[in-house]
């Protein structure tokens, strides 16, 4: 077998001649570099180079062998010739003795304490670039608040008397058992925050009963999660739509061959919203300026999730259902529907579910939430039949944090709720121990729930058992808008000004 040398790959190291190296072979990725998602700058930096440390956070293992042509596969590189460095900066000493120092996990109560609790830490102990791209929404991040805002608008009219002794949070979603209903939403990029990344997911659900939805863009490998499951396991599919229909293809039947039971089309991400937060980290840094000089056009402001996420066709439109329906005989629900009108397409057109979906805020800023368009939804889909409808799931995610939240969606119509940054912060804590603590949380919050409001079985929950009079009042208990606070005062005071003073720009 002929190596090429780690020297060999360091004489291409120009945005005209680029090679690197990812896991011991050698790869010209040359051409990839202006379609590469908002400039090329995130390759060249490691032009010439061994990648691996920076591939294996934020792509799955495979993406590179899938998407790059075989041709520009160069072969294996000469392992004696690879000198790796690994140095143990003062900044990973720091994050080391912070990570050591955290909570204990049975002090944590609920799933506000994953967030809360850990974001002073987690600032410390996850690079600033991985906080901004886990922790931020778009524009002005106002719809992420709404989507936990909007659970606080509803409030509950319990039953009593009722024989509580034993109640049962189980449920199907899809035709399949799950022991909550909750499922895991896909997050993407988990390695960025903890070692073993979405692993840590599909462990504890196997554990617990919980479906997992597996993230296209996760850092660990479709594979290697599904081959992390316990007999048994069920596991969704989360899908972007690739330019290239083959690719989508292949993947979403190589994925039903592996017993997936469900897939969810993301339907709400034609390109990504700007999520300034992170923007602003400037993800690849100034070290790799230097073999971009002369260039012109180069972005260095994108930011994790547009210098990654081109995965996505602008085009997919509703012509494209039919063929989507099929590649494959599993059930189709789309994610990111927001509206009564595309509720009744989706239906029309014979999927399996939606999720009311706003992709936890990151997408359209000023986007309602999905608890909030859960009730005209269901109005609109009652007319097409009797609800709840057997061949048709409505599920909901952004801003669940308590079982009652849980409670309030399947009250008003929902089949289950989808927990994303929840559970991706119970693993970047504490790895798979914290999300089994996390789905601990939920079990004990719902037993509690239940008793309370007088419900025996989830499918006992009707509307009959809340009060959303007041969802559609975008007024109450809201989170401190720490953008205006940051950015108006009073003149010639220190304190924000109220909604209904001028506001003078810092």
């Amino acid at each position: 077998m002929s190596y090429i040398s780690a020297q060999i790959v360091a004489e291409h190291s120009t945005a005209t001649n680029c090679w690197i190296i990812v896991h011991g072979k050698v790869y010209d990725v040359t051409e990839l570099l202006p379609e590469h998602p908002n400039g090329s700058e995130i390759i060249l930096k490691y032009a010439g180079k061994d990648a691996s440390d920076a591939y294996d956070p934020i792509h799955p293992p495979d993406v590179i062998t899938t998407y790059l042509p075989k041709e520009k596969h160069l072969g294996a590189v000469d392992p004696k010739t690879v000198i790796k460095e690994k140095v143990v900066t003062p900044d990973e000493i720091k994050r080391q003795e912070l990570l050591a120092a955290r909570p204990p996990l049975d002090e944590i109560v609920n799933l506000h304490d994953f967030e809360a609790r850990f974001a002073a830490v987690a600032k410390a102990i996850l690079p600033p670039k991985v906080w901004a791209y886990y922790s931020s929404a778009s524009d002005d991040e106002i719809t992420m608040r709404e989507n936990r805002a909007a659970y606080q608008r509803i409030w509950f009219r319990p039953r009593i008397l009722r024989d509580v002794s034993t109640v049962d949070w189980s449920t199907t979603i899809l035709g399949q058992k799950s022991s909550l209903p909750v499922y895991i939403s896909a997050t993407a990029r988990g390695k960025l925050g903890h070692p073993d990344g979405e692993l840590n997911l599909t462990r504890a659900a196997g554990k617990h009963g919980v479906i997992q939805m597996i993230p296209m863009l996760g850092s660990c490998s479709f594979d290697d999660m599904v081959d992390a499951a316990v007999p048994g396991q069920v596991q969704f599919l989360q899908l972007f739509v690739n330019r290239d229909r083959e690719i989508t293809r292949k993947y979403v039947q190589h994925a039903e061959k592996r017993g997936v039971k469900g897939l969810f089309i993301t339907v709400d991400a034609p390109e990504p919203g700007r999520r300034e937060k992170d923007m602003r980290m400037k993800f690849v840094d100034e070290s790799g300026v230097k073999v971009q000089e002369n260039q012109s056009g180069v972005k260095k402001d994108e930011g994790v999730a547009r210098a990654f996420s081109s995965f996505s066709d602008p085009s997919l439109s509703w012509k494209d259902i039919p063929w989507c329906k099929s590649i494959t005989s599993m059930p189709i629900v789309l994610k990111g529907v927001a509206t009564p009108e595309d509720a009744l397409m989706a239906y029309d057109y014979g999927l399996a579910g939606i999720v009311l979906s706003n992709h936890g805020g990151r997408q359209l800023d000023m986007g309602r939430s999905g608890i909030e368009n859960l009730i005209e939804v269901v109005k609109a889909l009652k007319t097409r039949g009797p609800w709840p409808n057997p061949k048709f799931e409505v599920f909901v995610d952004g801003g669940v944090r308590r079982a009652s939240d849980v409670l309030k969606a399947i009250a008003l119509g929902a089949k289950a709720v989808g927990v994303g940054r929840a559970f991706l912060y119970s693993f970047c804590a504490y790895g798979e121990a914290g999300v089994e603590k996390a789905i601990q949380i939920f079990g004990d919050e719902l037993q509690m729930g239940m008793r309370l409001i007088g419900s025996r079985t989830i499918d006992e929950l009707t509307p009959d058992f809340v009060d959303a009079s007041g969802i559609h009042a975008h007024v109450g208990i809201t989170p401190t808008d720490n953008l205006y606070n940051a950015t108006c005062t009073f003149v010639g005071h220190s304190i924000p000004l109220s909604v209904h003073n001028f506001c003078i720009p810092l």
